[in-house]
């Protein structure tokens, strides 16, 4: 890096008295000059030495002086910032979703995969039909990243819902299932799944309709419709109301000419598929 060279101020050049402008030089009798004599050297050492000793301590006086007179420099103000709140006081949609977040996994079948939520203490695992596709065997991704190889134990084309079952239980936490029948155009949601493979993914909304008529496994339906984001993956995947309890399970959008989500996603009632999940499992 290159510097700014040495720092230099400006160079003064001193003129003799007689031409100096505006200076009056008294004229006296003029004498032949003589030429001065050269004083010893050991003199001239001694009064460089003097004149430089009386301008130091000049210096360092003047620079005492403008030292004490001098303000101290004024320390940076702090920006105002909240104090740490502790992880105690998670409130509202926040410790909704801590809550249900454990219970919800990822399936992965093949290339592609969705959403599914574990329904009991015994392995059990709820998600679509259209997202195990036929399989007899699929991975789970839990919410802390572990894999565990699931066996679908049985599957409602018409409804859209599959069940799966891993050998380890004691690694997953249920979700707690509530009553979409108690449901009302209004009320908070969340959606929670992996869409487009991002897992554990949370989106908030409202319930949009109630008994909305869509087709699922190619017959006509009845399903909650929501305006928290639902995209390709979130199928399969738990709307939960604002205490956390389950009350659809995520399995379509409506989706403009060039796809994504538009605000309009569909949930099977839960009052519907949890039926249908005990069935499966009793079976």
């Amino acid at each position: 890096m290159r510097g700014l060279g040495n720092p230099r101020g400006p160079e003064f050049v001193t003129l003799p008295v007689e031409d100096r402008p505006g200076v009056t030089v008294p004229q006296g009798p003029r004498t032949a000059p003589t030429t001065p004599k050269a004083p010893p050297r050991g003199r001239l050492l001694v009064a460089a030495a003097l004149v430089a000793a009386v301008t130091g301590a000049a210096a360092g006086v003047a620079g005492a002086r403008l030292f004490e007179g001098s303000e101290p420099a004024p320390a940076a103000a702090a920006l105002p910032r909240v104090a740490p709140a502790p992880s105690a006081s998670l409130g509202g949609l926040s410790a909704t979703a801590a809550r249900v977040l454990p219970s919800v996994v990822s399936v992965e079948v093949g290339r592609g995969g969705g959403s599914g939520f574990v329904v009991d203490d015994r392995g059990h695992i709820l998600t679509n039909a259209h997202v195990v596709q036929g399989s007899d065997q699929v991975t789970v991704i839990l919410n802390d990243g572990r894999r565990l190889s699931a066996q679908v134990i049985g599957e409602d084309d018409d409804e859209d819902l599959a069940v799966l079952e891993v050998s380890y239980p004691g690694d997953l936490t249920p979700a707690m299932l509530g009553r979409s029948g108690d449901l009302a155009v209004g009320d908070q949601v969340l959606a929670i799944g992996s869409p487009l493979g991002l897992s554990g993914t949370v989106t908030a909304g409202i319930v949009s309709a109630l008994d909305r008529e869509v087709r699922l496994g190619g017959a006509p339906r009845t399903a909650v419709q929501t305006d928290a984001s639902i995209n390709p993956g979130n199928s399969g995947g738990p709307l939960v109301n604002a205490r956390g309890e389950v009350v659809g399970v995520n399995t379509a959008i409506a989706a403009g000419r060039g796809g994504g989500n538009i605000g309009i996603g569909f949930a099977i009632p839960i009052d519907r598929a949890a039926p249908i999940a005990e069935r499966i499992i009793r079976n």
